[in-house]
């Protein structure tokens, strides 16, 4: 048989594909014919069928992994940039119902969607967007009935993407032809309500009432002995009596691991705190609370000295590697190595549960003060100085300002994780530390690491960088879920440092031996503030605006205006809350005016703020070194009293 003459499908009469419940229909339909067809197939024909339904769905495959590509870049947009409230695991519906939710239409769970206004005329290929204004309710706007839209249950899940039914389509049409939103909203507006509008948002940045952020004071350190005792109830009253005469809003107090723990484990003794708090409450001031887990001492600190608890000074004599330890074997007793927090070498705890007893047991001890709601945040102290960095700048081990520092994760365990990491990614000999990163002291373009195209843009730099800022995430992570569950319900703040010198080399390389990995190539605050926000705490950022001698040495290629805004800005961008604290050393008046702009930027469309801020003092106020008129100016600018600039 000739089968050239056998007759060819016209291309008009060819039917579309069949999609959504039609395919499925059509397959069973299929399913059923071959059910009552004897089988003529060969075995050849057969496998050849069966390998185009494999291809077929590999296919298939691809094409869903590309569509969900596009929809997660979709979400990720939507989210980062037009701030659209939407679940973690969102899909295109969400994404319909927020852009029409946008667009000023009503979307219920059940998908119905109707609009209470009538929609915005459009001109040439511009639309108009209704904006919501308080303006607007005084208008006599005419209320017009919603205009359901119903969905065709007959159609298949295909077409529910393109076809929407709507029941008053053509009569909504007809009824706001020569309606215009902007003329009727202009007609019903009076012309003192616009210059009201116009007035209002000339001075919405202004350093009012409407942009308070509340001060705390540190208190000053040496009120509390190594004992736990309180020694000096007078001279406490009388400190705090200065802060209440400047208006402050609260007192920040430091509770030392190595006091109250000092000499036994899982002993704690609270009595000097117990006392010290009471007399906070006489003042009725609101108290914030720093678990510090590091040691206290140095130059800034006169004749106190705290150090970590003695039963673990004594677990250190024997078992060294406890401690941070840099490139030569020197180890630093700040604080413990976060290499240790998940090995049970501290009496048979491991490092983060010795800080979750510690805090559960403040939790336990002061719970009246949190129900009283005189505890109204608990910071957390997370390395060297409370600050969430690894104590690559010890003085005590000769670092001077404006050296690099050295990386911290020579001790035993941290290397164990390194060999790990290491040999999970398939390279076992970058099991090591880079060994031309220079000393504490060294300049970045010293170093043939840290250098312009140095190596710590290797493949091997890369690895070693990513893995030793991740330790100091995963530490952060690990400390703050027991936090979390210590203090339910309370606010929790982490304090973040300020390495702004050599922030305009290419490798930042003081940022990256304090462990945050932020060349000018990579981003090292976000994947920080990711874990922060899982765990929704305040970021408390220092703020290195104040004067500190040094700035003016362009040798070191500082640039603290550039990190804050960077810092703050990533907060921020994650919907994080922010709060200040100046460097000890920072209170002269130029200062002072640079954090107020910092904590209440004039010209941030989204009016962020500071949500409070905390000034620390390198002495008690009663010893008088500090200027109270400038302070008490600073703490009038930050609650709103002061609307002008702190430069007379």
């Amino acid at each position: 048989m000739n089968t050239n003459n056998s007759p060819s499908p016209s291309p008009h009469t060819q039917s579309r594909r069949p999609r959504g419940f039609a395919a499925t229909a059509a397959a069973a339909a299929a399913a059923a014919s071959a059910d009552s067809t004897p089988a003529v197939s060969s075995p050849s024909a057969s496998g050849k069928g069966k390998r185009e339904r494999e291809k077929e769905k590999e296919r298939t495959k691809l094409r869903e992994r590309h569509r969900r590509a596009i929809t997660s870049r979709m979400l990720a947009g939507l989210r980062q940039y037009g701030d659209f409230p939407l679940p973690a695991r969102a899909d295109m519906n969400d994404v319909l119902a927020a852009l029409a939710r946008e667009a000023g239409w009503t979307v219920e769970a059940d998908g119905t969607t109707f609009r209470q206004s009538p929609p915005p005329s459009h001109t040439g290929s511009f639309g108009v967007r209704p904006v919501e204004s308080p303006l607007l309710k005084n208008c006599a706007v005419k209320e017009c009935q919603p205009s359901v839209l119903r969905i065709d249950e007959s159609l298949s899940p295909g077409s529910l993407d393109s076809m929407v039914i709507s029941e008053r389509e053509n009569s909504r049409n007809e009824k706001y032809t020569s309606a215009s939103p902007i003329n009727s909203v202009i007609e019903c507006l009076d012309a003192d309500q616009l210059i009201q509008d116009v007035h209002s948002g000339m001075h919405q940045n202004d350093f009012t009432e409407n942009s308070r952020v509340p001060v705390y004071v540190m208190l000053a350190n040496g009120f509390i002995n190594n004992c736990c005792q309180l020694i000096d109830p007078q001279g406490v009253r009388q400190e705090l009596s200065h802060m209440k005469s400047l208006d402050v809003d609260g007192v920040v107090v430091e509770c030392w691991w190595g006091v109250v723990e000092a000499w036994s484990p899982q002993k704690y003794v609270w009595s000097g705190y117990r006392e010290l708090f009471n007399i906070i409450q006489e003042f009725k001031l609101k108290l914030q609370v720093l678990m510090a887990f590091h040691e206290y001492g140095g130059n800034d600190s006169g004749d106190v000295l705290i150090s970590l608890p003695q039963w673990v000074l004594e677990i250190g004599k024997d078992n060294q590697d406890i401690f941070f330890t840099d490139r030569e074997g020197r180890r630093n007793t700040e604080c413990l190595s976060w290499g240790i927090d998940k090995e049970r070498v501290l009496k048979g705890r491991t490092g983060i549960e010795v800080y979750f007893d510690f805090m559960r047991s403040f939790r336990t001890e002061f719970n009246d003060l949190f129900t009283e709601g005189l505890i109204t945040a608990i910071e957390i102290g997370l390395g060297p100085s409370g600050e969430l960095k690894y104590p690559s700048f010890s003085e005590r081990l000769g670092w001077r300002y404006p050296g690099i520092g050295e990386f911290q994760c020579y001790d035993k365990y941290s290397q164990q994780n390194l060999r790990k990491a290491a040999k999970l990614r398939g390279h076992s000999f970058w099991a090591r530390g880079p060994d031309n990163a220079g000393q504490y002291n060294s300049r970045p373009h010293e170093t043939g690491f840290f250098c312009e195209r140095g190596d710590y843009d290797s493949y091997f730099g890369r690895f070693f960088l990513h893995w030793y800022s991740q330790s100091l995430i995963d530490h952060a992570d690990n400390v703050l879920s027991l936090a979390s569950f210590a203090f339910e319900d309370t606010k929790i703040i982490v304090k973040v440092p300020a390495v702004y010198w050599w922030y305009r080399t290419a490798s930042h390389a003081a940022e990256l031996t304090a462990g945050y990995y932020n060349p000018t190539n990579q981003d090292g605050y976000s994947p920080v503030f990711e874990v922060l926000k899982k765990h929704s705490v305040i970021v408390k950022f220092v703020c290195s605006g104040l004067h500190v001698s040094g700035f003016e040495n362009d040798e070191a290629l500082v640039d603290p205006e550039g990190l804050s805004w960077q810092v703050l800005n990533s907060a921020w961008d994650r919907g994080l809350t922010v709060a200040g604290v100046n460097m000890l050393a920072c209170y002269d008046r130029d200062g002072y005016r640079r954090v107020v702009e910092m904590a209440k930027p004039r010209n941030d469309p989204d009016h962020h703020r500071f949500s409070f801020f905390v000034y620390q003092q390198p002495s008690a106020l009663s010893q008088g070194t500090i200027c109270f008129p400038e302070l008490d100016y600073f703490i009038k600018c930050m609650h709103g009293g002061i609307t002008g600039d702190l430069v007379s």
